[in-house]
């Protein structure tokens, strides 16, 4: 109740006319049905704009470090975020992990959205980095489909009385894709990496970035040595995936056999 209370009678009037965003594609979320959605993470803005604007409730991943601050800030971010039921994810894997994306699955078996940044983290410079496969392997649990979704212009700037606001922010949607016929492969590590990796090159075509073929995690622990950020030595590739085979078909290797 309180998700559609601040998103009707507040963020999306206020945020339309003060931000002015722009939306394409929009007809490719569907009206109902479980979804994922994955998105780039330019700024700080998407997580504020994409619930403001899109017709869906989304359920975020925030990860769950976020629920752990101290102070008066960190006890309302916790009660904000349980209030809008959204879920926290360990991001460290192993079994924590695992338990987390389970909650995930439920929520798809709800028929709700899901909308991941695979790349976990903010890109230090406009580039699209390369994907972390939790949302290939909860794509691959659940069945349902996956939209890719390019965002732009997403960096808050401040405004009259300094009040935070983005400039023409932007949403692109793109086409759902389908991975059920991969759900057979379990946690085969070439089958979640192509996955992954036809995830990111959707996003990709729709937002024009260069694409990096290295974590994000790995070029912000080079920034904190000090190494400016176009310094760090990362292989820029055509698209996500490039070179990498396309992985058989699960059952399709007996009957070909």
């Amino acid at each position: 109740m309180l998700y559609w209370l601040l998103k009707h009678l507040i963020a999306r009037p206020l945020f339309s006319a003060w931000w002015r965003p722009w939306v394409q594609g929009e007809e490719n979320l569907p009206d109902k049905g479980a979804v994922i959605l994955v998105a780039n993470h330019l700024a700080e803005g998407e997580t504020v704009l994409l619930p403001a604007i899109l017709k869906r409730r989304l359920v975020f991943t925030p990860k769950v470090e976020l629920f752990h601050l101290g102070g008066v800030k960190g006890w309302v971010f916790r009660w904000f975020m349980r209030s809008i039921r959204m879920l926290p994810l360990d991001r460290s894997g192993g079994k924590k992990s695992a338990d987390d994306m389970a909650a995930f699955a439920d929520v798809l078996r709800e028929g709700r959205v899901v909308i991941m940044f695979p790349e976990g983290g903010r890109s230090p410079d406009g580039r699209l980095y390369k994907g972390r496969t939790g949302a290939a392997r909860l794509a691959l649990q659940s069945g349902v489909p996956v939209i890719p979704v390019a965002v732009f212009d997403t960096h808050f700037s401040k405004g009259l009385l300094g009040i935070p606001r983005l400039v023409r922010p932007g949403i692109r949607i793109g086409r759902p894709m389908d991975f059920s016929r991969y759900r057979g492969a379990g946690n085969d590590r070439d089958t979640l990496r192509w996955i992954t990796d036809e995830m990111m090159n959707g996003i990709m075509e729709l937002s024009g970035q260069t694409y990096v073929d290295t974590y994000v995690s790995a070029v912000k622990a080079e920034l904190r040595r000090g190494v400016p950020v176009d310094l760090v030595d990362v292989p820029e590739l055509p698209r996500p995936g490039y070179g990498r085979p396309v992985p058989p078909v699960p059952g399709r290797e007996v009957e070909a056999a």
